[in-house]
């Protein structure tokens, strides 16, 4: 409708231009807002890469996956300062650590099998072969981390009369503390100190050993539930199909987004399979 405000073509080009750039800032904004540090999205993560079923073709095909990754990481140092911290290939799996903004929160919905299809350059009769690899994406946590807490919004702080045995010691004062947690319903007191100063810093360090405790059953459990799905990596089990015969096509079973975009998604620059992995996971956030 804007466009036909406009009277000369070059004026169109340059409004169709801007409504893209406003476009892509909102998915940009959407897909930001998505990721949480309580879920570990900020999080350093491990990407483990194991050949399933397919024999030969399946070991290249998670050799094709780790390349496939290093290239997005790469890209993604460029753009927004990510890390290649480590990369192995082995007999069993390949695997490879990354860090850097919003790492984890990206990489999670990688985690499943994903499956090819093409002809095999082993098979001497050119024959169509299908191999899967399961991709596990594991959240690293800090033994040290300090769990991020916004006191204002996460906190509820009360006071009260320590308890004593009476006498000259008598704590006449509310110099006991019970901090709430509120996201998560943690509490935790203290009133051994003999000023209220003294117990709230107490229960504060105390506090931050129950959200670390916390927060590593939350990743354990969720690392449970997801190696759970890939017991079997074969067919039917698969979140991504990668298409090279008889026709081109890479499909996210889970969203139903598609692109023909093959081989510069698997072979070339990781801008190709960064703007695949946008739209997937914003199609995962819309429905």
């Amino acid at each position: 409708e804007l466009a036909a405000l406009v009277d000369s073509e070059e004026e169109r080009r340059q409004l169709e231009a801007q409504v893209e750039a406003v476009r892509r800032r909102i998915r940009a904004m959407t897909l930001d807002a998505s990721f949480s540090e309580e879920r570990g999205d900020d999080l350093e993560c491990t990407i483990r890469i194991q050949p399933g079923a397919g024999g030969r073709d399946a070991e290249d095909w998670a050799d094709m996956l780790l390349k496939m990754y290093e290239r997005w990481v790469r890209f993604n140092a460029d753009q927004v300062g990510w890390e290649l911290i480590h990369s192995a290939q082995d007999e069993d799996a390949r695997s490879l650590t990354i860090g850097g903004l919003w790492a984890y929160g990206w990489c999670r919905h990688e985690h499943g099998v994903h499956r090819l299809v093409r002809l095999s350059p082993f098979d001497t009769d050119q024959r169509r072969h299908t191999s899967f690899a399961a991709v596990t994406v594991t959240p690293l946590v800090p033994e040290e981390e300090a769990p991020s807490i916004d006191a204002a919004k996460d906190l509820r702080i009360d006071t009260y009369r320590a308890s004593s045995k009476g006498g000259q010691h008598a704590n006449t004062t509310d110099s006991a503390v019970r901090v709430t947690h509120l996201p998560t319903g943690i509490v935790v007191t203290c009133q051994q100190e003999r000023s209220q100063h003294q117990n709230r810093a107490v229960a504060l360090k105390s506090l931050h050993v129950r959200l670390r405790e916390h927060r590593q059953r939350e990743l354990d459990a969720q690392r449970q539930t997801a190696h759970a799905g890939l017991d079997d990596v074969s067919f039917g089990n698969q979140i991504r199909s990668y298409v090279l015969h008889p026709y081109r096509m890479i499909k996210d079973h889970r969203t139903n987004v598609e692109s023909s975009n093959v081989e510069q998604i698997l072979d070339g620059p990781g801008r190709h399979l960064d703007s695949f992995l946008r739209d997937n996971t914003l199609k995962m956030l819309i429905d």
